[in-house]
């Protein structure tokens, strides 16, 4: 392949920077995986004496994280290389395509990926990072980014090592195998992949396109909320509809949109400003990743949460329940909290208030019927949401202002 041919696979400064119909035709794929997530979650509240023990649930729950962050950085990979090169290239469509597929499989063994389906969620995410990148190491002679993927590669391979002897070990060894692999691909790709004698790669610039990026996350953060939509939903119809539980489906609705109102007043706006304003575009990038990476885990634990409520909106809460009514709204405020200062380099208090009064009222809100509990959380949310609304009445829209 020519040089001028590897320059054609690339996004230029000119190409158009709304997300293309292939990359939301890909996300539906992670509509069902979240959905697998939130599924897993639940079944970390309502398993046997599980359900009783808060301290018990985060150690499954810690499970349950290892399998989300996996699914994570196959679409946050995605979401930037299809940033960097052009998604209306054949090439670079059918790569979608095939991580869209392997992301398919990876979403239909997360429900026995700690056990039975081990193999195939280890094997599945393995194909998808080291197939990807050997792609580009074949396709991109000639150019400097094909170091940056001969870097990576030694990277993936490096951690495809305990992914795929985890697959076969016993729960507590596979588990920290499999922590270890998600440890290595997670420094690697902070670090710029080094190697040593080779050095390691650096995220110039001109290699993030803002606004496609910043409306890629938009487009995971409305994902992620209707994921909750339709959890809720499908609960209802698992049931007897009665008054209790169309009040939780409703405290379910309202939180989801409190949630959207909270993301998107003002810094869910500009994203795309800030990483342009950015003096390092690359490093606000990464930061902004670890930011929705938060809220969209905040939004999930939400909506297991919903889910308990609508299993016995009249019930006793038990802490663990608790611990996921009121604890998903709170990280999500974190990470909201997180992206304010990666858009404003500041945060302003209703978002930290917010998650002090959570963490205030968990305590108190054990034994209460799960309603309740639903309905501090859900009054919280729209305390946050109101100060915003007050804070920004007759002020002109603030600009971004990313730190330095």
């Amino acid at each position: 392949m020519t040089t001028n041919r590897v320059a054609n696979l690339l996004r230029g400064r000119e190409s158009p920077q709304r997300p293309t119909f292939l990359e939301l035709f890909f996300d539906l794929v992670y509509v069902f995986a979240l959905t697998r997530v939130v599924h897993e979650l639940v079944l970390d509240y309502t398993r046997g004496h599980v359900a009783e023990t808060l301290t018990t649930t985060l150690s499954e729950n810690g499970e349950t994280l290892l399998l989300l962050l996996a699914v994570w950085w196959i679409w946050t990979q995605t979401a930037w290389m299809t940033s960097r090169f052009d998604p209306f290239r054949p090439e670079i469509q059918f790569l979608v395509l095939a991580t869209m597929f392997g992301s398919l499989l990876l979403a239909v063994a997360i429900s026995g990926a700690l056990a039975e389906t081990g193999i195939l969620f280890a094997s599945t995410y393995v194909a998808i990072q080291v197939g990807r990148t050997l792609f580009f190491v074949v396709t991109l002679r000639g150019h400097d980014l094909r170091r940056v993927n001969m870097l990576a590669l030694v990277w993936f391979g490096a951690s495809a090592v305990p992914w795929l002897i985890g697959a076969f070990e016993p729960e507590l060894t596979r588990n920290s195998l499999w922590a270890l692999a998600l440890a290595i691909d997670y420094l690697g790709g902070r670090l710029g992949w080094p190697v040593p004698g080779l050095g390691r790669s650096r995220v110039s610039p001109w290699a993030v396109a803002g606004e496609h990026l910043a409306e890629r996350y938009w487009q995971l953060v409305i994902v992620a909320l209707g994921e909750t939509i339709l959890t809720s939903g499908s609960s209802l119809l698992r049931g007897p509809i009665v008054h209790e539980r169309i009040l939780a489906l409703t405290l379910s609705f309202l939180t989801t949109v409190l949630l959207w109102r909270i993301y998107f007043y003002r810094a869910g706006q500009i994203l795309g400003e800030a990483v342009v304003a950015s003096v390092d575009p690359g490093r606000l990038g990464r930061s902004a990743e670890l930011c929705h990476l938060l809220m969209v885990s905040g939004i999930l634990v939400t909506s297991a949460g919903s889910e308990l409520v609508l299993l016995d909106p009249s019930g006793h809460a038990k802490p663990a329940w608790v611990g996921a009514i009121l604890g998903g709204p709170a990280l999500y405020l974190a990470g909201r909290s997180l992206f304010e200062y990666v858009a404003f380099a500041r945060v302003s208090l209703p978002r930290p208030i917010g998650i002090l009064a959570l963490v205030a009222l968990a305590p108190l809100m054990v034994r209460l019927p799960p309603l309740r509990v639903a309905a501090a959380a859900a009054a919280v949310l729209l305390g946050v949401a109101v100060a915003d609304a007050i804070r920004a009445h007759g002020r002109p829209l603030e600009q971004a202002s990313p730190p330095r």
